[in-house]
């Protein structure tokens, strides 16, 4: 696979697309295990956004004992601080950057592109909406926390200062504890981004209440 090219699922609107959701799933899943949320957000039957879920690259992961998997960043430990391997992580930004810019080629602007993603597809998909050069229509951050633990990347953007952000994660998480969806929140809201942040009675899952509230935000941001 080049890695410029992520293989993906697309699924395009009835109409003309004129905005995108970019959305990353989590460790060892594929594109295939978010992108059956689409009826289920219950969208207007004229919306005009495109949904793209992309696959990671298989690679081994330490903490899986070296088995290789779906994987957008090598996890070595659980221990918060030295979770995420980094190389990974920027490795990964590039893919992303990547797929927003077919966007942009295909007459999609960076300001209608919502980059979106669950667990360490979150990890990604906040990390490199506060580091992408332009402004994004919006972030969704669910059941994940900042690659560095308690720091805001380097090299932040002062384009997606003001770009919504919105937090999700399940009180009863037992993979990405609640308390590094926290310590994210208050770390962007002490440098002033626009973030929300929603807790739900729930494990390191997604709940049909919880897609009701995400589909909300997204007609807010996408449907004019």
């Amino acid at each position: 696979m080049s890695k410029t090219s992520l293989e993906r699922i697309t699924i395009e609107p009835k109409i003309s697309a004129t905005s995108c959701v970019i959305w990353l799933h989590g460790l060892g899943d594929s594109g295939e295990g978010f992108a059956p949320i689409v009826p289920m957000l219950g969208l207007p039957q004229n919306h005009s956004i495109r949904f793209i879920f992309p696959h990671a690259p298989e690679q081994p992961v330490t903490i899986n004992q070296g088995y290789v998997m779906r994987s957008w960043y090598d996890i070595k430990s659980m221990d918060l601080h030295n979770r995420a391997d980094m190389k990974g992580v920027l490795e990964s930004e590039q893919l992303v950057h990547s797929l927003i810019q077919e966007q942009i080629d295909s007459g999609i602007s960076a300001e209608n592109i919502v980059l979106a993603g669950f667990s360490q597809g979150g990890v990604v998909s906040l990390f490199t909406g506060l580091r992408y050069p332009k402004k994004l229509a919006g972030i969704l951050a669910l059941s994940c926390y900042l690659p560095q633990a308690d720091t805001l990347p380097d090299t932040l953007s002062s384009e997606n200062l003001e770009t919504p952000i919105l937090q999700n994660h399940g009180e009863q998480d037992d993979v990405v504890p609640v308390s590094a969806g926290k310590l994210a929140h208050q770390l962007l809201k002490s440098a002033n981004y626009q973030v929300e942040w929603q807790s739900y009675n729930m494990p390191h899952s997604v709940l049909p209440e919880q897609l009701a509230d995400i589909a909300k935000w997204l007609k807010k941001l996408l449907i004019k």
